[in-house]
């Protein structure tokens, strides 16, 4: 029989915040609350985790039963790697999702942040045998760098870790079959904008095939010129700034709070 997680408290004697955790916090809250915003939830399903700065093995997900709307970032829970939770908190975490962030946390250091959806359009992709293809530019992104894990049910046994951990390999995007779609990326700011963008992807895919019309094709040559000029765009500089802080000032307007 399969292992299903246990999730444990285990609150440390001395329990302190660094300025940067909760800078962190506050992020992810946001993100959270843009991930409703853009109706991108699945009320309480899903999740976006992201590394404790200076603590590489702890981890910050949504407690389990809040609306994507409600996070704070004072709401959320930290956990480690084995599935304790390290912190003084009510709140309690859904195992399905420690199972799938831990595994990617602990095999990819630079998956800082690792975000989780069950859209209609993205479980509708997963379920394609064709999967995501590259149909237009906004698809262009993802050509030969999406990974894809088989379905084995909901994700709460601990052996599935392995086994997707294998499939991503060194991929940011991973299609999970039947499932939904994630995204690894540096920083909560581009985890969110990647998701977006493959969300669109999506939508537009389904959007072309129920037209049952003729595609254009466009050469593998091409797609993969594409590809790279968008991989070179993720590359953030002073010249090229990221939108976060924008993106943090619309939840500002629709849906202030986060920061508490």
């Amino acid at each position: 029989m399969c292992a299903s997680p246990v999730i444990n408290r285990v609150v440390p004697v001395e329990s302190t915040m660094t300025d940067a955790e909760w800078q962190m916090r506050v992020d992810l809250a946001a993100c959270y609350r843009l991930v409703a915003h853009f109706e991108m939830d699945d009320l309480f399903a899903t999740h976006i985790s992201q590394r404790v700065p200076g603590q590489e093995e702890h981890f910050l997900i949504n407690p389990y039963g809040v609306h994507f709307s409600e996070i704070t970032a004072s709401s959320l829970v930290k956990v480690d790697l084995d599935g304790n939770i390290i912190q003084d908190t009510d709140h309690v975490i859904n195992p399905a999702g420690f199972v799938i962030h831990s595994a990617i946390h602990a095999a990819r250091p630079d998956a800082k942040c690792v975000l989780h959806t069950h859209t209609v359009a993205g479980m509708a992709v997963a379920t394609l045998a064709e999967g995501l293809l590259p149909m237009n530019q906004k698809a262009t992104r993802y050509y030969k760098r999406v990974a894809y894990h088989d379905f084995e049910g909901k994700a709460q046994d601990m052996d599935e870790r392995e086994r997707l951990v294998h499939d991503l390999g060194d991929k940011n995007y991973l299609v999970l079959r039947n499932h939904g779609l994630l995204v690894c990326a540096p920083t909560i700011g581009q985890a969110f904008k990647e998701m977006y963008a493959m969300e669109k992807a999506c939508k537009t895919q389904l959007q072309i095939m129920a037209t049952n019309a003729e595609c254009v094709k466009l050469s593998d040559n091409l797609l993969e010129f594409t590809a790279q000029q968008f991989a070179n765009d993720a590359k953030v500089t002073k010249e090229r700034p990221s939108g976060w802080p924008s993106l943090k000032q619309l939840v500002d307007r629709v849906n202030p709070g986060y920061d508490a």
